[in-house]
């Protein structure tokens, strides 16, 4: 038991105290056992928050250099007057627009993400029609479809399928879903969102028919900051932020729902489930 402690004390915790009586001694070293387990977790647990720490650090800083960079660039042709007319110049605005609108993407991504990471996303839950606010949210995305050469439906055997839950942050994880469907479907020109109910739960498919997600990236798609092979083509040419998945997923989490994605050569459909639940009580 000594030689143990000594050990702990030199901060190696691959030690076990044989617990060999079953008197005070044997209590003290299963309590030893306990508190090593406990001290080594603990010890783990700090090692990897250090390691997602920097890694978020790391990744954020390249994310937000590149359209920032691009921005400065355009923004200094057009202050050293390098155009070489208006239609030039509207072309330079247009794309440090669409290059500072993609930054105000990745820090809202960011932002969301970390606070989700702390417990800082509190649920305002409330009971309504699933299949409404998804038929509202495809009717939002009618220009943004037509414009990838898309085409949306929504299927429901229910007119209402109600769940319990926060509607602005589920807002937000299919509209996640359904701009990767965008991004990533857009050969096989149209996206399916299905709505049915069994066993005590909503469950919302969103599938699109473009390139498959490999086998070897489908575990890793809803970590942060993954992305999937890059021969998946970009409708738009730049990658998402990366946190997109990772934010629908924790949000679904914390509804007590799940999300799995599924993908092979004819589609690739993301499965989302809500229990249908019970109204909050106030």
């Amino acid at each position: 038991m000594i030689r143990a402690v000594r050990r702990i004390a030199e901060g190696r915790f691959d030690v076990t105290v044989p617990v060999k009586q079953k008197d005070d001694f044997g209590v003290l070293a299963a309590d030893m056992n306990s508190l090593i387990a406990r001290l080594s977790t603990s010890i783990e647990e700090e090692r990897r928050a250090e390691q997602t720490k920097n890694e978020l650090i790391t990744n954020v800083s390249h994310d937000l250099r590149t359209p920032l960079t691009s921005i400065l660039g355009y923004l200094g042709l057009i202050d050293d007057d390098k155009y070489r007319d208006e239609l030039e110049l509207r072309h330079y605005v247009q794309i440090a627009n669409a290059k500072a609108k993609r930054l105000h993407g990745l820090i809202d991504d960011l932002f969301e993400y970390t606070r989700m990471r702390h417990g800082g996303m509190p649920l305002r839950k409330t009971r309504f029609n699933l299949t409404e606010l998804l038929g509202q949210l495809l009717s939002q995305h009618r220009l943004g479809l037509q414009q990838a050469g898309m085409t949306a439906s929504l299927s429901a055997p229910q007119t209402a399928v109600e769940v319990v839950g926060d509607p602005d942050k589920l807002v937000r994880v299919f509209e996640n879903l359904l701009t990767n469907a965008m991004r990533y479907g857009r050969d096989g020109k149209r996206i399916d969102v299905a709505v049915r109910t069994g066993g005590g739960a909503a469950e919302v498919d969103v599938a699109n028919y473009g390139e498959p997600i490999s086998a070897a990236d489908l575990p890793y798609i809803f970590e942060r900051f993954y992305r999937a092979d890059k021969s998946r083509t970009e409708a738009d040419g730049a990658p998402g932020s990366g946190l997109g998945l990772a934010i629908a997923k924790g949000i679904v989490d914390q509804h007590g729902g799940a999300i799995a994605a599924y993908s092979d050569a004819r589609s690739t459909v993301f499965q989302v489930r809500l229990p249908l639940g019970e109204h909050p009580r106030t």
